[in-house]
């Protein structure tokens, strides 16, 4: 799957994946919707991000997680 508008630029926020080259990373917008804030007061609040930089990252992070082993803790 391609990201367009995902970008990782080592000289840029460390290398974190952000938004189009934005100092705004994935993981904020995502971590602000977790949060319960809607996709409306997302771009209220980062008015440099569209609606469809919302679903790239939505995506993003569902292949990000799909990649990888995460440690779960045993449920009793």
């Amino acid at each position: 799957m391609r990201f367009g508008r995902i970008t990782a630029n080592p000289a840029q926020m460390g290398g974190v994946p952000c938004i189009r080259g934005l100092r705004i990373p994935v993981a904020t917008i995502i971590g602000l919707l977790a949060q319960g804030m809607s996709r409306a007061q997302v771009l209220t609040d980062y008015p440099d991000i569209e609606p469809e930089d919302i679903e790239e990252a939505l995506r993003y992070a569902a292949v990000a997680v799909d990649e990888r082993q995460l440690p779960l803790v045993a449920s009793a």
